[in-house]
């Protein structure tokens, strides 16, 4: 069978979402106020997305049964996750455009893959290995040192799937603690803060960023994103430049995030960036483009696989986003009765410990 041949949509098309958490909620929203309609695809039934979609399917990812009917049902696929299995990117690349395509999941899937893909672009990433075994891993600490870190090469997020390793620690228990998976272990980076670009790529190979974004994190999980980063314009011009360079080197389609570690200034080298991650779907430190942007991301998104023109990115001010973890989003009515405050409650019925429920977000004037 002939993979589908990407062409432009028009409002009243249908997009089809893998995955029903919060990002394929805001999605949908989005994609209601362009016209198109959303049919979303997941295993749970009590997928928050369910409740803003046209349709939905409730089956598990690997149901081809389940996936050709949703294909024949949908005008184009994208994804809210990552870990979407391979073959079924495959099956339903050949019958329907799939945006952004299975060579962005492959690369990012694996953190080893993904780290390779950067390096071989001439970006710079922390020092790392291949651990495929105790005797990797121990030869591996040997050459980069301690402290390093730990992490599965497949299926880590908010500090998932990752140890670290200090100067005193067990290499055989850190192999244990992450399941003897197959891994990478990562040379420690010392930066001075956390960053991201959220950007977009069109179709027609278009680009667009937002601007820089500062990260704070909590018990590894994003607490706060505040824009504009403190960040230096050289520094800020590197980040965006990587972004582009992920994007045309993997022909992606949509919005993708890509996080950076920030190195201070050192002698005669100036302020700069090294690339960490990359997430190939709307990510929970654009969330601030909601209010904070003249396009949010998730508008961006669907402008970008339904082949609409890319929005604007220019910031609407200064912008704070705060991620309402948990029993933080029990703060509903104080947060409605904040002048200035924005609130987005994802519809989840249990706000668990390290659970994403919700964001706020705070937009003031660039001269206040």
């Amino acid at each position: 069978m002939n993979p589908p041949v990407p062409t432009g949509l028009a409002p009243g098309a249908m997009l089809g979402i893998l995955g029903g958490g919060q990002l394929a909620r805001m999605m949908a929203l989005a994609a209601a106020d362009l016209g198109i309609r959303c049919h979303v695809f997941a295993p749970e039934t009590d997928s928050p997305a369910f409740d803003v979609a046209a349709r939905h399917t409730v089956a598990d990812y690997e149901d081809q049964e389940a996936l050709a009917r949703f294909a024949d049902a949908v005008d184009v696929v994208t994804y809210e996750f990552e870990n979407v299995p391979a073959a079924t990117a495959a099956f339903l690349a050949a019958r329907v455009p799939l945006h952004p395509g299975a060579r962005a999941l492959a690369v990012t899937q694996d953190r080893l893959s993904e780290k390779r893909f950067v390096s071989e672009l001439g970006l710079a990433v922390a020092p790392f290995r291949a651990v495929d075994s105790l005797a990797d891993l121990e030869t591996a600490a040997a050459e980069l040192g301690r402290p390093s870190v730990l992490k599965t090469r497949r299926f880590g997020y908010d500090g998932k799937g990752q140890v670290k390793i200090a100067p005193g620690s067990d290499l055989a228990q850190a192999h244990e603690a992450i399941g003897r998976f197959p891994a990478i272990l990562e040379g420690f980076v010392s930066f001075v803060r956390e960053v991201s670009v959220v950007a977009a790529r069109g179709l027609d190979g278009s680009f667009a960023a937002f601007d820089v974004c500062e990260n704070e994190h909590r018990d590894h999980i994003l607490a706060y994103t505040r824009i504009p980063a403190n960040l230096s314009e050289g520094a800020s011009l590197q980040a965006v430049d990587a972004a582009r360079r992920i994007g045309e080197a993997l022909g992606y389609v949509g919005v993708f995030a890509v996080e950076l570690f920030v190195l201070e200034a050192e002698g005669d080298l100036a302020e700069r960036v090294v690339v960490n991650e990359i997430a190939p779907r709307v990510h929970n430190s654009g969330h601030w483009t909601s209010e904070g942007a003249e396009t949010s991301q998730f508008h961006q998104h669907v402008r970008a696989v339904c082949g609409f023109p890319l929005g604007s990115t220019a910031r609407r001010g200064r912008v704070e986003m705060e991620n309402l973890i948990g029993a933080s989003a029990l703060r509903w009515r104080e947060l409605l009765a904040e002048p200035g405050a924005h609130l987005h409650l994802y519809g989840k019925r249990d706000a668990r410990p390290g659970r994403k429920m919700g964001h706020v977000t705070r937009v003031t004037d660039e001269r206040a």
